[in-house]
This record gives C-alpha cells, structure tokens and sequence, in this order.
C-alpha cells in the first residue's frame, strides 16, 4: 500500500540551492618560456599554497588587463625578464579545493635583450626539457597545459 502524501508543515522550507553554485573562475595566465629546447619551471616556496609543487610561471590577470599583457608583467614582476608571447594555447578550468581558476596558458620566448630569468618569488626554477615536464611534480591545474603542449 502507497502511503498518502503529507502535507509539509509550517515550518518545513525546500533547501535554497545556490544559482550560481559553479562560480566564475579567476582569471590567471601562465607562460611556458622556451629556450635552447627546453622550458621554464618554477617551484612554488614551501609556505604558499601548493608549496612544494612545480609550475608555469605567471599569475592573475587584473581587471582591464588582457591576458598577455598581464603574463608580461607578472614574468617581469617574478622572475625579473622580458617575454615575448608566441601562441595561446587552450585554456582550462581547474577546481581547487577554495578557488576555481581558468588558466590560460602561451608559449612564449626570452625576449632578445632580456636579463636571464631569476627566481625571485619562488624557491627554484629549473629550465627541463619538455619530456620531462610530466616527470616533475606539477601543480595540478598545469598537468592539463603541460600535456597539451606536449601533444601539439
């Protein structure tokens, strides 16, 4: 026998489901600097989110800033060099555990009269060749470009 339905009472309320429960990801740039065959890593400082991890150097777009604009200034302001932007590659969206981001990342080049990069925010950077880029232990928002990169 199916039971018959009960009237909710006074004080029963539905849950109220957030409509924008999938906010809008934080926009943040990456380079992948090629030089002599090989790319540039950098290895996030051991008291930051992620310490520990590897990654494409770059940052947050600020409000007004284009995306390239914004890699050459971060690139300057963390690792005290010049870039030159050559391609875009597709960008992805990443959920972690308090932020969700869009990366996008480009390949890029030292720029001709460019200081050669210098960590300045991070506790190491390392030039790998790109087969190796898998090998290190990358944040994980950068696996996704990384592979890509290496498939085209």
């Amino acid at each position: 026998m199916i039971a018959p339905l009960r009237r909710a009472s006074a004080d029963f309320h539905f849950p109220i489901i957030p409509t924008d429960s999938n906010p809008t990801p934080i926009p943040v740039v990456c380079a992948l600097i090629e030089h002599a065959g090989r790319v540039l890593l950098a290895q996030r400082s051991a008291g930051k989110h992620l310490g520990g991890k590897w990654e494409f150097p770059g940052g947050k777009v600020e409000p007004g800033e284009t995306p390239d604009a914004a890699l050459v200034r971060e690139i300057s302001e963390e690792l005290g060099c010049t870039i030159t932007v050559i391609r875009a590659l597709p960008p992805c969206v990443h959920n972690y555990a308090t932020v969700r981001i869009e990366l996008m990342p480009f390949v890029c080049a030292l720029a001709a009269d460019s200081a050669p990069p210098t960590s300045r925010e991070h506790a190491a950077i390392a030039w790998v060749r790109p087969t190796e880029l898998l090998a290190r232990d990358l944040a994980p928002a950068d696996i996704p470009v990384a592979e890509h990169y290496l498939l085209h």
